[in-house]
């Protein structure tokens, strides 16, 4: 049985050490997507890493740690306006709806956007069904007393 999502909602990321952060649910990306900052990809003894830098010192949530990770790989993008680009995708987890979920997240600066975290159709596929009148529905259920 398939979860109903609304449009907007709250989860935690706890390998990158985020609770409740905002996400829009994006029936049009393929792709879910993170606001990250100072992206850089880098050597350390031979491994290829990346390193960056989650949201920007004007979200209440940034707390300027610095993250790391030897698994990803890069793939091209195309943006709501049409222009395509390269992005890094890191793998981590999702908890929402009280459950935990793996996801893949494209690195993006999306400075300018209200929602940190987008969430696209791969990771909603065969799992959610989206009820765009409703809004926070997991954040609800996990406050539920």
């Amino acid at each position: 049985m398939k979860i109903t999502v609304g449009r907007i909602d709250k989860a935690d990321f706890p390998e990158l050490s985020l609770k409740d952060i905002d996400l829009k649910i994006d029936s049009g990306a393929y792709t879910s997507s993170i606001h990250c900052s100072n992206i850089e990809e880098m050597t350390d003894n031979g491994c290829n890493l990346i390193k960056f830098t989650l949201l920007d010192p004007e979200h209440p949530f940034y707390n300027n740690k610095e993250f790391t990770f030897k698994n990803y790989s890069s793939k091209i993008v195309k943006s709501s306006n049409g222009i395509s680009q390269e992005r890094f995708m890191i793998q981590t987890e999702i908890i929402i709806f009280n459950i935990s979920f793996p996801i893949y997240l494209t690195l993006s600066e999306r400075k300018d956007m209200k929602f940190p975290i987008l969430l696209g159709r791969k990771f909603l596929n065969k799992k959610f069904v989206i009820d765009s009148a409703k809004t926070n529905l997991s954040h609800k259920l996990k406050y539920k007393e």
